[in-house]
Formats: structure tokens, C-alpha cells, sequence
């Protein structure tokens, strides 16, 4: 089968090279899956810079692509809740990954059926985006009632976490481009601030929950707006110690985690509230909550651009460098 790998890690070169592989034999608890779709995300770029190695240190050479839409050819022995022929997607276990292939083994655990009104590359841009939302509001600790702010949530990460907060029972409130008012309110936003023109620092007080998508100088202004005990989680500020024993990571790597992410620890100790990086897992149960909350609200992510296979490298260099306005997504049909 063809796949796309990557050799060696590279801070400047992106570029993994398309080769033939045998088809993996599924194990007693994965199965096969054709795969039909695979999303591109700046994790894949990450990880051939080897900005992952810390959490996750993958060996080399080594079959890329994280988020995998396919159908099941082989089932393994113990596998009873998938058949043959289901169409199913996934964030692949951060042990065995592999999404840019055609054929891919997987454990069932990080599975879910995929809704029947997607389509295969609407389904591609699902899993990764939706089990962060979903795994960071669990580590929220979110109830019903209460409020979340969502940091510039006109992008991919807010399309999707607005209706998986909404069907939480959240009030959600998220800030960005007035372009984008509109759309964020008819995806069930309670609230809408321009960034250019309302300041959130200045609007918003006892909010419960913030879900940071920005980093850097946003992340303590978005700890100034959370009343006493309330709960940030970062897409993109720093690892700390609870995040490394959360990974169970080797204790070497909690202490170095424990040191580079003092810093927002110290933040958050100085506004009394909780600091929390994550790095989304598979997860098939949770995947499973979201297509069913998908189903029932009838949510459709928005997919920017469609590569052929044989493109990956140019599907990558859009990740890093393009603009976008919703997925990109590789194609393996035809």
C-alpha cells in the first residue's frame, strides 16, 4: 500500500515522502479500515519538527497523519461492537499513529461510527477538534449553568466548541472578527464581542470556565475576567507538572514540565484559579457523545481545501502557511 512517511525530524523541511509498505495485519482488538479521508493539522507539522518529541517521542521512519475517516476490511477476533463495511473515524492513539495511508490498523477504543449525513470529508475534520473540546470540558469539570468564554471562537476550534458547549447546557460567550458575528450566533453563542471594537478584559467578569485557544499574553488576560475557583484550560500556552503526571509522562519529564509551566501555575495562583494544558487523546466513547450530539443538532464542519493523496505535501504546506476557513482535508478516492 502507498503511505506517506516521514524519515527524520526537520524544523525547515515539512516534506514526507510517499512510499510502499505492506498492508499492517489488524490485532486481536483493532480492525482494518480502507482508509477514505485523513485531516491535516498543524499537529502533523509539529510532529515532523519534532515539536512533540516531549510528550509523545516518536521513532523514526514513521507513517504520518493523526485523524482517519475509512471503512472496516478486516475485523479482529475480539472485536464486537464494529462490522465490516462501517464507516468510522478517529483520533488514532498517540502510540500508533498512521492516518496518511491507504490501509490503517486500529484499535477499536478510538473509534465511533461515523453519522450518516457527513460526509467523508466533512467527517475527516471532526475527531481531532471535537475530542479537545470534549476532553477539555471534562477537565473543566463543566456543569449545566454554568459560563464559558471561548478565546477567539470564530475559527475551527470554536465552530466546533460552541454546539458541543451548547449541548452541555453551557452559556457561551466568544470574541473575534465582526465577519463572523452572525455565524458564531447561529451556531448557539449567547454572546458575541468584536475584537476590534469591545474589549473583553473590560465587559466580562465571574466567568466560570475559559477555554484558550490563543497563548501567550492572552492567557493571564483571560484569567483576569474568571471569578474565585474558576477553571482555564490552554490550547496553546505551556505543559505544566499536572499536565505531565496527566500524560504519565517519566518523572524526568514532570519535573522539566513542572518548570517550564510554573509560570501560568504562578498566574493562576495570583487571580485563585486552575491552570490546565492539554494535548488531545483517542478516545472512541467520547467520539462516539459527539456524533450523536452531531446528529441530533445536524452540525456540519466547514472543509477549506480537499488534497488528492498524492499531494500531502502540498496539504501540509497549506496547514502551515494558508489561511483557512475550515478544514483541510486529504483524500485517498480515486
Amino acid at each position: 500500500m502507498k503511505a506517506a512517511q516521514l524519515n527524520a525530524y526537520n524544523k525547515n523541511n515539512l516534506n514526507l515522502d510517499l512510499i510502499d509498505v505492506p498492508t499492517p495485519e489488524p490485532q486481536d482488538d483493532q480492525v482494518l479500515i480502507k482508509v477514505l479521508t485523513a485531516g491535516v493539522n498543524p499537529l502533523d507539522n509539529m510532529i515532523t519538527r519534532g515539536e512533540v518529541k516531549m510528550i509523545v517521542p516518536y521513532k523514526t521512519p514513521l507513517i504520518a497523519g493523526n485523524e482517519v475517516v475509512g471503512i472496516i476490511e478486516q475485523v479482529g477476533s475480539k472485536v464486537s461492537d464494529f462490522n465490516l463495511g462501517d464507516r468510522v473515524f478517529g483520533r488514532l492513539p498517540l502510540d500508533s499513529i498512521g492516518a496518511f495511508a491507504e490501509y490503517v490498523a486500529v484499535d477499536v477504543a478510538a473509534l465511533a461510527k461515523v453519522p450518516d449525513y457527513l460526509t467523508d470529508e466533512e467527517a475527516a475534520g471532526v475527531p481531532l477538534t471535537a475530542l479537545t473540546i470534549m476532553q477539555a470540558l471534562d477537565l473543566m469539570g463543566a456543569k449545566a449553568g454554568q459560563t464559558l468564554f471561548i478565546s477567539g471562537g470564530t475559527g475551527g476550534v470554536g465552530a466546533m466548541a460552541i454546539p458541543l458547549a451548547k449541548a452541555k447546557g453551557l452559556t457561551v460567550i466568544t470574541n473575534g472578527g465582526a465577519d463572523s458575528r452572525d455565524r458564531v450566533l447561529e451556531l448557539g453563542a449567547d454572546q458575541f464581542l468584536d475584537y476590534k471594537t469591545q474589549n473583553y478584559t473590560e465587559l466580562l467578569s465571574n466567568i466560570d470556565l475559559v477555554l484558550d485557544t490563543l497563548g501567550s499574553s492572552e492567557t493571564e488576560k483571560q484569567m483576569t475576567i474568571m471569578k474565585q475557583g474558576g477553571h482555564l484550560v490552554s490550547l496553546r500556552a505551556m505543559p505544566n507538572g499536572s499536565f505531565a503526571k496527566r500524560m504519565n509522562l517519566p518523572k524526568y519529564k514532570q519535573v522539566l514540565f513542572a518548570q517550564a509551566g510554573r509560570k501560568f501555575d504562578k498566574m493562576a495562583d495570583k487571580y485563585g484559579v486552575h491552570y490546565d494544558f492539554i494535548f488531545v487523546e483517542s478516545n472512541g466513547k467520547q467520539l462516539q457523545e459527539v456524533a450523536d450530539i452531531f446528529t441530533e443538532r445536524q452540525i456540519k464542519p466547514s472543509v477549506d481545501t480537499v488534497f488528492a493523496f498524492s499531494d500531502i505535501n502540498k496539504a501540509l504546506d497549506k496547514v502551515a502557511n494558508g489561511r483557512s476557513r475550515g478544514k483541510t482535508v486529504l483524500s485517498m478516492k480515486g
